[in-house]
């Protein structure tokens, strides 16, 4: 595997730039769109899974580095179930949910998956 050297190349946060992006799409469309609290909460989520994967990655030290990758991980968590929310609200259409909850999950599956190989890498 050929040396990560920036965290734009990390695939795990390339998948969570995607998911911010459709995030912030449909949260400026609909009832979401109108409802502050939901939207700004899910935006967050989304946002702290992206940036948690770039602050881990410029930390020195790798426990460090895991640290944040566990919040990113925790924060996709979050954006699971926020979507049972605007699921159970009706803010989303049956597409919008199955094509984010996909995005969510691969997110989630690359950020453990990265966890798992960081850890694997770490002197016991």
């Amino acid at each position: 595997m050929e040396p990560v050297k920036r965290f734009e190349d990390l695939t795990c946060w390339k998948s969570a730039r995607s998911l911010v992006k459709i995030i912030y799409e449909i949260s400026q469309t609909g009832e979401l769109s109108r409802d502050w609290d939901a939207k700004s909460q899910i935006r967050r989520a989304a946002l702290s899974v992206m940036n948690n994967i770039a602050e881990g990655f410029g930390r020195f030290q790798s426990k460090d580095s895991l640290r944040f990758y566990d919040i990113a991980k925790s924060s996709a968590y979050e954006v699971k179930s926020m979507l049972y929310v605007l699921e159970d609200v009706g803010y989303l259409s049956e597409d919008q949910l199955i094509k984010i909850r996909q995005l969510t999950d691969t997110t989630l599956l690359l950020t453990i998956g990265w966890i798992r190989y960081l850890s694997q890498k770490q002197p016991i």
